[in-house]
């Protein structure tokens, strides 16, 4: 009853618009006190914050978060379309492959959906219409590629994930490729499907010159490179991914000066947007570990894994039900609330199941995606939405067909867990 109780306090100070972070810490440190008295809730509440951002693991995320800002301050980000939609453009649905392929790409140096989603949305969905292109089929197509960015690493929402579960983020990481390289090609064949069924809704595009292609692609050459550099080492071991993320950012801060966009006041601006987003995910983790400790008191978590081992159903069955239920909270809750929310009590009902950490994680995340485009909550849908000028109903109507398709690499993740685990475990 004590648990259902504070677990309704955080819903509604959610629910009334308190930050998850803030929400999380207030109804955690109300169970504590619940719980014990003052010294117990002053004791977590005196180590929690230093503990939470002293971790060595934490400094990745401004550094990946700095690296997104920068590139996209060089403005390389917004020649990915362009070199993507030169090479495929000329096949049917040429251009909204394109829009996955530079989804894909963004999501590489961004690791933010929403941030992706708004870049395409200027970017992408503009030249879509003016090819031609049913509006709800650019948009959808916009709306899916742009949560790639949360599987693809530098994936922050898997380094929270990491940071959450205390697990392996360079596996993490490096477990994110096979993944989104599949939904990649899934969106794509998804886009060239309803192209062959419907030829007005994704007209063929003027095939690019040879020379006008080899052009495009050396002005993303550099961010190409980045991107395999910043993965490269985390997989051969070269680098820690905190190293790596230092690489990542050292890096995007050349490109934006070889390209002549870095000045005093786009590197004030990018830095800031990193730390503001740093602190937010601080905020985040250190609400999640004081509500963590009021969970562990109460044994929620040993509970449910006890309620889980005894209803004897296959693992498979408890984990698809587990999968449907982020399914449904996608629809009603921010993703990363989701993770802060979710983590702690259900992945050790999954370990108990028999499931890697790491298989775990990118699943959730790829359900996740699932969340971000479902009505009503849709987040990537009112950010395309916006940045596009287009009405939401509009996109809502065209990713349909991309989250019925999104279940069919779920369903080969679930059923082949070494789609996910394989590459990670070739790593040294």
């Amino acid at each position: 009853m004590m648990a259902i109780t504070i677990i309704v306090l955080l819903l509604g100070l959610m629910a009334v618009g308190v930050p998850v972070g803030f929400a999380m810490a207030v109804s955690g440190a109300v169970g504590l006190y619940w719980v014990g008295n003052w010294d117990m809730l002053l004791g977590v509440l005196q180590t929690v914050p230093l503990s939470t951002v002293s971790s060595y693991e934490m400094i990745t995320i401004p550094m990946f978060l700095l690296m997104a800002e920068l590139v996209l301050k060089s403005g390389i980000a917004d020649d990915l379309f362009d070199a993507a939609a030169a090479w495929v453009g000329g096949v049917r649905g040429g251009l909204g492959m394109a829009t996955a392929m530079a989804g894909a790409g963004f999501g590489a140096i961004c690791g933010t959906s929403t941030a992706a989603a708004a870049t395409l949305s200027a970017t992408s969905l503009p030249a879509m219409l003016r090819h031609g292109y049913e509006p709800k089929v650019a948009a959808g197509v916009v709306g899916i590629s742009g949560t790639l960015a949360m599987l693809i690493p530098p994936s922050v929402v898997l380094i929270i994930y990491g940071l959450l579960a205390e697990a392996n983020i360079g596996r993490l990481l490096i477990a994110g490729i096979v993944p989104g390289l599949l939904i990649s090609v899934t969106i794509m064949l998804t886009v060239y499907v309803l192209a062959v069924l419907r030829p007005d809704s994704a007209p063929v595009s003027p095939r690019q010159p040879l020379m006008q292609r080899v052009r495009l692609l050396k002005v993303v050459g550099p961010m190409i490179v980045l991107m395999m550099a910043v993965t490269g080492v985390i997989y051969t071991g070269l680098a820690t991914p905190t190293e790596a993320s230092a690489l990542g950012a050292f890096g995007a801060l050349v490109i934006a000066a070889a390209r002549r966009r870095l000045t005093f006041g786009s590197l004030f601006d990018a830095t800031r947007r990193a730390v503001q987003g740093t602190c937010m995910i601080a905020m985040i983790l250190m609400g999640a570990s004081i509500f963590g400790y009021f969970f562990t008191l109460t044994m929620v978590t040993q509970d449910l894994v006890g309620w889980v081992s005894s209803l004897h159903a296959e693992p498979w069955v408890v984990m698809l039900l587990i999968l449907l239920v982020y399914i449904i909270l996608g629809a009603f809750m921010d993703q990363l609330a989701i993770l802060v929310l979710t983590v702690p009590v259900v992945l050790p009902v999954a370990v108990t199941l028999g499931y890697d950490p790491v298989w775990f994680g990118v699943m959730v995340i790829v359900t996740a995606e699932v969340g971000l485009l479902t009505p009503p909550m849709g987040l990537n849908c009112f950010v395309v939405a916006f940045y596009a000028q287009r009405p939401v109903t509009e996109v809502f109507a065209g990713i349909w067909p991309h989250v019925f398709a999104h279940f069919i690499p779920l369903g080969l993740m679930l059923a082949f867990p070494q789609i996910v685990l394989w590459l990670p475990s070739l790593m040294k």
